[in-house]
């Protein structure tokens, strides 16, 4: 499997807390924000993940209802840079889950602007499907840009808030762990960076009208204060 599930040391601050408008509010705080859209950009970015990815750059589509700022331009730089940084590629995920690529190529222009400034073109645009987009792709040593309407803009506002790191997490099965693996997963990861950087966390609800995301952050949050 890779890296271990096993939750070690509580988090003495962990809170939960929903929509871009809370990644954004946490961030500010300072917290390590953790970004949960079972369905399905957290979903994706932890099959990609364990699919052998470098790294996962959420971003926000041009278009978005969220009440904070978001930088898809920025982000679609950042995922560039990276790329050149580790001398790979980047593969777009974005959305319609069903659809054309140009329909999802329309979506992120402001992304694709920012990778393009870094000389960097996608390998490949693929659909935000979840743990199912793992089996659609090579994605081993790939930085991922990852644009989608809840998730995405969730971890883009918590990054141009300033957030000391921006992580995700699901509680969804993937192609290679089951149960409560990925969840636990996720909260070490999170614990391990909230550790290294002296801060508490912030489980982020993507969407509070998704009651499955709303259960997930919850019981992310539980298991970051779990005692060994």
């Amino acid at each position: 499997m890779g890296e271990s599930c096993k939750v070690s040391h509580p988090v003495p601050l962990v809170t939960v807390t929903v929509n871009a408008s809370g990644a954004a509010a946490a961030a500010r705080q300072g917290l390590v924000v953790v970004i949960v859209d079972v369905i399905d950009m957290s979903t994706t970015a932890e099959g990609l993940l364990e699919a052998g990815a470098a790294a996962v750059i959420g971003a926000s589509p041009d278009q978005t209802r969220a009440p904070v700022a978001v930088q898809p331009r920025q982000r679609g730089m950042e995922a560039g840079q990276k790329a050149r940084e580790l001398g790979t590629g980047v593969i777009l995920v974005s959305e319609p889950r069903y659809g054309q690529e140009e329909e999802r190529r329309a979506r992120c222009q402001k992304a694709l602007a920012g990778l393009a400034e870094t000389g960097l073109t996608p390998e490949l645009v693929l659909p935000n499907l979840g743990a199912e987009t793992a089996k659609m792709a090579d994605f081993a040593g790939k930085v991922i840009l990852l644009v989608s309407d809840t998730g995405g803009v969730a971890y883009d506002a918590a990054v141009t808030a300033g957030a000391p790191a921006v992580l995700t997490a699901t509680i969804a099965r993937t192609i290679g762990r089951r149960g409560t693996e990925p969840a636990r997963l996720g909260a070490e990861r999170a614990r391990l960076k909230a550790r290294e950087l002296g801060t508490g966390v912030a489980v982020v609800a993507a969407s509070g009208n998704s009651l499955e995301d709303v259960l997930a952050a919850e019981y992310i949050g539980r298991l970051l204060l779990e005692s060994p």
